[in-house]
């Protein structure tokens, strides 16, 4: 029996400044329904703050304790290792590190730093876990869905970069690690397999929610949906939907 669902942002709930038909219901109406919603987040060129001010602006009714992202869980991870942030992201991301310690050795962090990836940035970075900092990638995907419309370039390609450079494997942060999707289900005093995902990106949100022992997984033919993603990854996604209000019936029914 489900006691939980997790939910993916952009390109489920809201595409650009609009929110995606039937988003704000489909949310009204798992928790009606004693479900408990935690929103997941790969984005890191804008801080929680403004994500959280942003839903709530679509209606959607949240805690910031109920919003997951990378950044947060990078920040736990600095302070519990005695790290200060050596940051290659967007600057918009960086009052999300504004509080981290700024005195013990340097962890390479990235994030999608969009035109602020630089070759001067990248090799300062490279040199770094060159010389033995930890790498620390708050997310990996391939693409996203741009404010034109069409996709662009996401941080998985500076990701493995740095990795191909350096020989190193970044700690990644965010959805597909296990321990994001486990964090968000354990906050809810549910495990993956009492949790359900919803997402648009068929290999972070379904495969790695799957993968991360989650009982079902929808993918959504919206966002940075493409035809053919529903086989594109493995595990495949459990049910596919036309938009999030068909999802919350499917999970519903």
């Amino acid at each position: 029996m489900l006691k939980g669902v997790l939910i993916d942002l952009s390109g489920v709930l809201y595409s650009g400044s609009r929110a995606l038909p039937g988003a704000t219901d489909a949310v009204r109406r798992l928790r009606s329904e004693g479900l408990a919603v935690r929103f997941l987040t790969n984005s890191t060129r804008r801080p929680k703050r403004t994500l959280v001010d942003r839903l709530r602006a679509f209606g959607v009714d949240l805690a910031p304790d109920e919003l997951f992202t990378p950044a947060a869980a990078a920040c736990d991870w600095l302070a519990r290792h005695g790290h200060a942030p050596h940051l290659l992201i967007h600057p918009d991301l960086g009052e999300d590190f504004a509080d981290t310690d700024t005195t013990g050795p340097e962890a390479v962090v990235l994030g999608d730093a969009g035109r602020f990836f630089t070759y001067e940035a990248l090799n300062t970075a490279f040199r770094k876990i060159e010389a033995g900092a930890p790498f620390l990638a708050l997310a990996a995907n391939r693409v996203f869905r741009d404010a034109d419309g069409k996709l662009s370039l996401d941080a998985g390609a500076f990701v493995a970069a740095l990795e191909h450079a350096s020989g190193k494997t970044a700690l990644l942060f965010g959805k597909p690690a296990p321990g994001f999707f486990a964090a968000a289900a354990a906050s809810m005093g549910a495990g993956m397999a009492e949790v359900a995902m919803i997402g648009d990106d068929a290999e972070a949100d379904i495969a790695g929610a799957l993968d991360a022992g989650a009982a079902l997984a929808v993918l959504v033919r919206t966002g940075k949906y493409r035809e053919g993603d529903e086989t594109r990854f493995a595990p495949n996604p459990s049910m596919v939907a036309d938009g999030i209000g068909d999802a919350v019936d499917a999970l519903l029914e």
